[in-house]
This record gives C-alpha cells, sequence and structure tokens, in this order.
C-alpha cells in the first residue's frame, strides 16, 4: 500500500521521537556507573565524527552562510549545550518519563515565546490553552511536593533552553543546511562536554559500557536524521503532533528498562500538557490554512 506524503512523515516523526527516547535510556544506564562528561564527551565525539561524513557527502560545506545565520546558529549552538547538560543532569536523577511529560510542554512555551519575542500572532483561544497547558506542567513537578527535587528544576530549565534553540532555528534563512546546523551543534557539546571531561575522573568501561554508548550514537543520528525527513516530507501542522510518541516510548521504556511509573497525577498532568499541545498545533495549522487560502482568493493584485 502506498503511504501518503503526510503518512510517511508522521511515521518519520514517530521513529525519531522513538529513537530520541531511546539513546536517553542508553545515556540514563551510563550514567548509573559513569561520569557525565565522560559518556557525553564520546557520544559527541561519535555523533560529530558520523556528521562530517554526512555533511561532507551532500555538500553542505559549499552552501553559502551569512553572518546574521551564523550568529543564529551560534546561539542555537549555546543553548542546545546548555539544554543537553541539564536535561542529560535531570535524566540521570530522575525517572525518564516525568522527564519527558516536562518536555512535552515545548510546542506551548514555543508558540508563547514566538508570539512575545518575534511578534508572532497568538489569538486567546492559543493562550487559554498555553495557560491551562503550564497547569499541567504544574501537575507534573507539583513544586513543594516529595517529588519535587532540583533535577526538577534543571528538567524546567531544558525546556526553557530549547525554547531558545527553537527560536534561533525560527530565524534562520531557509536556505541553510539543516546539516551544518546540527554539525555545528554537535561540535559545540563536543567542546563542551570536552572541557569538562578533562576535570573528570574518567572510570574503566566494559563491553556493555561500550555497546550502550553506540546505541546512543546511531539512535541519536537516526533520530535527527528521520525528524529532518519528517519535516521535508509532509505537512508540518499533520506532523509534528506524532512527536508526543516520545513519551509512549518513554513510558515503556521506563517501566521495562528501570521498574518505573508516574503517578496518577502526573500521568493527569501529562495528559493535560499532550492535549493542550495538540490544541495548540492544530489551530496553528487551521489558521495558515485560513490564510493561505485567503491569499489565494484575493490573487496577486489584491493588494493594490
Amino acid at each position: 500500500m502506498q503511504l501518503s506524503a503526510n503518512m510517511k512523515g508522521a511515521a518519520l516523526m514517530s521513529a525519531s521521537m522513538a529513537a530520541f527516547t531511546i539513546n536517553d535510556t542508553c545515556l540514563k544506564v551510563l550514567g548509573e556507573t559513569l561520569p557525565l562528561f565522560q559518556f557525553l564527551v564520546l557520544r559527541s565525539l561519535g555523533v560529530t565524527i558520523l556528521l562530517v561524513g554526512v555533511v561532507l557527502a551532500v555538500g553542505a560545506w559549499r552552501q553559502p552562510v551569512s553572518r546574521r545565520d551564523w550568529t543564529l546558529i551560534a546561539i542555537r549552538t549555546v543553548a542546545e549545550v546548555a539544554a543537553a547538560w541539564t536535561f542529560i543532569t535531570a535524566l540521570i536523577h530522575m525517572p525518564i518519563a516525568n522527564l519527558s511529560a516536562i518536555l512535552q510542554a515545548l510546542p506551548l512555551t514555543v508558540t508563547l515565546a514566538a508570539a512575545l519575542f518575534l511578534g508572532e500572532p497568538v489569538g486567546w483561544k492559543r493562550f487559554a490553552a498555553i495557560a491551562i497547558g503550564f497547569a499541567g506542567v504544574y501537575l507534573i513537578v507539583r513544586p513543594g511536593g516529595d517529588g519535587f527535587t532540583e533535577w526538577s528544576v534543571l528538567g524546567l530549565a531544558s525546556v526553557v533552553f530549547v525554547t531558545v534553540r527553537d527560536l534561533a532555528a525560527r530565524r534562520l534563512s531557509p536556505d541553510v543546511p539543516s546539516l551544518l546546523v546540527a554539525f555545528s551543534t554537535a561540535a559545540g557539546v563536543l567542546v563542551f562536554s570536552g572541557v569538562g571531561a578533562l576535570f573528570t575522573d574518567w572510570q574503566p568501561m566494559v563491553t556493555a559500557d561500550w555497546g550502550l554508548l553506540t546505541g546512543a550514537v546511531l539512535f541519536v543520528m537516526v533520530g535527527y536524521l528521520a525528524s529532518v525527513s519528517a519535516m521535508r516530507v509532509g505537512e508540518i501542522g499533520f506532523v509534528a503532533p506524532f512527536r508526543y510518541a516520545s513519551l509512549i516510548v518513554a513510558l515503556i521504556l521506563g517501566f521495562l528498562v528501570f521498574g518505573d511509573w508516574p503517578d496518577a497525577m502526573t500521568l493527569v498532568g501529562a495528559s493535560i500538557v499532550v492535549a493542550t499541545g495538540l490544541f495548540t498545533l492544530w489551530r496553528e495549522r487551521a489558521l495558515r490554512r485560513a490564510f493561505a487560502a485567503k491569499q489565494v482568493v484575493k490573487g496577486p493584485g489584491a493588494a493594490i
């Protein structure tokens, strides 16, 4: 059966989210016996080497990039470095499903930040959805409760940094190669983790550790390539909601690998965040379609 472009995009997005979550699981297991900077620098090195090969193969280096875009790439890279450190540190110390539930707020935070800092129009319906979604985040982290720790704060901080990263990506010129941006990001994380590794007491690695590290490198590469392909195959408004597949995979792996299962309040909060995120994405898609339809009706001379 021939799949439509949207269904191919949905499958690729789901695969990318599963791959990213498996990568997170590998890192969490490694974090039980190895220092963070040790396995992070090794993973970053593997990802950077693979990306160099892909970038050279597709000729992304030959694409001219303006100073403005290089500045945005630098901002995105710094934000990614901060997001990687806060996320992985939180990941080592808290259940993977709980952290994944917090990260599902990203469509809400990106929409809100785009409205506040980029001037993108957001109506009252999406603002209401964002407010309700943040209430769901509150149920997940529950400040003042027994489950609220410094690791929960780092998880929230990673959401902020990823939001900055995504805003910088939105401002990039369309002709900037995605692979070049990815390589710059991977190189930034490699430099940061390399500096941290210099002040880390490295631990010997057994065969299982190397296997987990190899899996982390391969799955993060699969995740990135699949997510880029997903955005280029189907309509963004249709494909983007399938990013929530990461939460399902995190719930399954958290239970099977670590024996963790979120409490009822966390699951309720996660459901609220996912529902409001889906509404926000659906609303944005509907508005874009309505705007495109108006432009077609008006025609090229309508503005005169």
